[in-house]
């Protein structure tokens, strides 16, 4: 899985590059690999009309879902903070949370290092579909 890892994180890194951010320069890239082992990218795409914008975490997961993909075991975000570690925002976390709770999350540094989390350890006590009487993900 280490080597699946890596690629993800490479992935994410070549993702950002793509990234549309005029206003704030700030480009962020991410990887999602589905449960079967297919890879998602995804980047920013900024909008003058700021909240209309979408993250690079949510892109990449929207690419997935629009090819009939809803289970993921692990999502890799990359970013320019150069020694400092990319994380996802809130909207980002509530959006991963819809589709379980015991996927990897790996933030990462411009260098490629990344850190091991799952999202239950980055939204704890989260609000999800079974609370709606939703499918309860894993």
């Amino acid at each position: 899985m280490l080597s699946v890892i890596a690629s993800l994180v490479k992935k994410s890194q070549e993702a950002k590059n793509q990234a549309y951010c005029p206003y704030s320069k700030f480009r962020v890239g991410a990887a999602v690999l589905t449960s079967d082992d297919k890879m998602f990218t995804g980047c920013n795409v900024e909008n003058a009309s700021y909240p209309a914008g979408l993250c690079a975490e949510r892109t990449a997961i929207s690419k997935a879902v629009s090819e009939g993909y809803t289970s993921f075991k692990a999502i890799a975000i990359a970013s320019d903070l150069g020694d400092q570690f990319i994380f996802p925002c809130g909207v980002c976390r509530q959006f991963m949370r819809e589709f379980g709770l015991k996927w990897d999350i790996y933030p990462t540094k411009a260098d490629g290092s990344y850190q091991k989390m799952t999202l239950d350890e980055l939204l704890p006590h989260s609000f999800g579909p079974g609370h709606l009487g939703g499918e309860k993900h894993k």
